[in-house]
């Protein structure tokens, strides 16, 4: 892991964009805590990590500087300034054109769309992690938010470091996902707008339920898709705080 920039904010907290092979993120740092410092990983979706920053950094500074956890984010496949990956292109054109034409968004689709990103980002998602827990003062343990939700999925399944997940219901899921939902059993936080025009809110809550988690709850919220009310914020860093100090 090689450190490209950093800045400390008033609030204590020390921002570092890293690079880790071709994979760019940024990590931040509380100014002070007693180890075991507690890890976030912070997913976004793929419309670029600095077109996201303003929200990342505003949910990793609040963790650290009010929680005293370490944060973390990564830069997708294809997203940003990675190389593009045509299959990905060509799913996203396909989506554009079934929505504008108000076609159903077949299961075809879908696949094409989600699939290859979790077979790409869930590996990186786990060598960044290595990387991060190698760093002096980041002790563990690790929880994940955010992003693609079926990358939370497969990440919360597979990676044995990660102890809970707060996850978007806000992006298509594929089939074979329901399958692997059932075999999660983290504890979950899961948040739903109950009005997101781009997604179907009955299979968010079939995925919901599909969740082989003992501990799992829904904040289901009005509004569209960019509308998470920001007093979520708060009830999101104490899920992380019950399960990760």
């Amino acid at each position: 892991m090689h450190f490209t920039s950093e800045q400390r904010f008033d609030d204590g907290v020390l921002e570092r964009e890293f690079t880790l092979g071709e994979i760019p993120g940024i990590l931040w740092t509380p100014a002070s805590g007693s180890a075991p410092t507690p890890l976030i990983l912070i997913g976004h979706p793929p419309l670029g990590l600095r077109r996201m920053y303003p929200r990342l950094a505003g949910r990793a500074r609040y963790y650290a500087a009010e929680f005293g956890f370490a944060a973390a984010t990564v830069e997708l496949p294809g997203s940003g300034d990675r190389p593009s990956r045509p299959e990905l292109e060509e799913a996203r054109a396909e989506l554009r054109r079934a929505l504008a034409a108000g076609e159903p968004v077949t299961g075809g689709i879908v696949d094409a769309l989600i699939l290859p990103l979790v077979e790409q980002a869930v590996p990186e998602w786990r060598a960044v992690l290595d990387a991060l827990l190698a760093l002096p003062g980041i002790d563990g343990p690790v929880g994940y938010e955010g992003g693609v939700i079926s990358i939370g999925i497969r990440l919360a399944l597979v990676e044995p470091r990660i102890r809970a997940a707060g996850l978007f219901a806000g992006s298509f899921v594929p089939a074979a996902m329901f399958e692997e939902a059932r075999r999660v059993t983290v504890p979950l936080h899961v948040l739903l707008q109950w009005d997101d025009e781009g997604n179907d809110r009955q299979a968010a809550l079939d995925l919901f339920d599909a969740f082989g988690s003992t501990e799992k709850t829904l904040h289901a919220n009005m509004g569209g898709h960019t509308g998470v009310p920001a007093f979520e914020l708060e009830p999101g860093a104490r899920f992380f705080a019950r399960h990760l100090k």
